[in-house]
C-alpha cells in the first residue's frame, strides 16, 4: 500500500476499535508536531485555526479551498498521523461544489474530511434540509470513487447558529448517515443526555462531539461511557494558545513584567522536537 492509503485504513480502524479516541486540532506544522510527540493517533484541521493564524474571522468566507488545502497539507507533512480536514461547507452551496472539494482534500493527502449544512449566509445560516442531504450524498460519492477509504464526517450545524432544534439535529443526522455518511457530527452538544440521544438515533454509526467548550465538564472516560467513539477540539487549543500569548503580552505592557516565560516551553525542547 502506499503512505496514503495506510493512513486511511489506520484511521478507518480507529472508527472501528473498542472505545473512544481524541483527534485534536492543530493549525499549522508545528502544533501537528506537537500533538504527534504526545501520541496521539490521528489529527484533525480547524478551520477557526486558520483563521484566526491569518489574522482573519471565521465562517465569514474569509477563507479560500486553496488555502483550507495549502494549510492541511503542511499538517499533513508533517507527521506520519492520518490527517483529516474541516471543510467547512464545502466551500459551495452546490452537491457539485462539495464533490469536488472532497477530491481536492484527498489529492493533498488527506484521508478524512467534513461537510457541513452551514451555508455562510447570515440571513439563511443553515441549508434546507434536501439541499443538505443532497450535498452530503455527493460528497459520499466522491468518497466512495478514490481508491481508499476516504472517512467522510457529517455536520448539523444548528447549535452553533441559535438553531437549539435537537429534533431538526437529530432529523439531519439520521439522513446523513442514510446517505453514507461514515461519521456524524452535531457541534454544539452540552450535555450528556444530548449526546446521548444523538448517539442513540444514529447508532451504529460513529459519533464525533466537540469538547474544548467553556462550561462542558465531561472527561474522555464519560463521553466513552455515552457512546461516543471520537473527540475533537475544534478551535479551543488555538485559542488556549492565542489566550496564552494575549495575557503575557498584556503583562508586558500593563505591568513590565516578564514572568510570562517560566511557563514556555524551553527553547531547546522545541528546536528538538521540531528537528524532527
Amino acid at each position: 500500500m502506499d503512505v496514503q492509503t495506510l493512513r486511511a485504513e489506520a484511521f478507518k480502524a480507529l472508527h472501528e476499535r473498542d472505545g473512544a479516541f481524541v483527534i485534536p486540532n492543530p493549525w499549522d506544522a508545528g502544533s501537528a508536531k506537537l500533538l504527534a510527540s504526545l501520541g496521539f493517533e490521528a489529527l484533525a484541521t480547524t478551520s477557526a485555526g486558520l483563521a484566526f493564524s491569518l489574522g482573519r474571522p471565521d465562517a465569514e468566507g474569509a477563507m479560500s479551498l486553496e488555502e483550507t488545502l495549502g494549510n492541511a497539507r503542511s499538517i499533513v507533512d508533517a507527521t506520519a498521523l492520518p490527517v483529516a480536514a474541516d471543510l467547512e461547507n464545502g466551500f459551495s452551496d452546490t452537491p457539485k461544489g462539495c464533490a469536488e472539494a472532497i477530491l481536492q482534500a484527498a489529492a493533498v493527502g488527506l484521508v478524512g474530511g467534513s461537510i457541513e449544512d452551514a451555508s455562510g449566509n447570515p440571513q439563511e445560516p443553515i441549508y434546507g434540509f434536501h439541499q443538505a442531504v443532497e450535498r452530503v450524498e455527493a460528497a459520499v460519492a466522491a468518497a466512495r470513487s478514490l481508491e481508499f477509504p476516504f472517512t467522510l464526517c457529517a455536520r448539523a450545524e444548528n447549535l452553533l447558529h441559535g438553531r437549539l432544534d435537537l429534533d431538526d439535529t437529530i432529523k439531519r443526522l439520521q439522513a446523513f448517515a442514510e446517505a453514507g455518511a461514515d461519521v456524524l457530527y452535531a457541534p454544539g452538544l452540552r450535555s450528556a443526555e444530548e449526546i446521548r440521544q444523538v448517539v442513540q438515533a444514529v447508532a451504529p454509526r460513529p459519533v464525533n462531539v466537540l469538547m474544548g467548550l467553556s462550561g462542558v465538564d465531561l472527561s474522555v472516560s464519560d463521553l466513552q461511557a455515552l457512546g461516543v467513539k471520537r473527540i475533537s477540539v475544534g478551535s479551543s487549543l488555538a485559542r488556549a494558545a492565542y489566550g496564552a500569548f494575549f495575557h503575557a503580552a498584556e503583562r508586558i505592557q500593563q505591568q513590565g513584567r516578564f514572568d510570562y516565560a517560566e511557563q514556555a516551553l524551553p527553547f531547546d525542547q522545541l528546536n528538538q522536537l521540531f528537528r524532527r
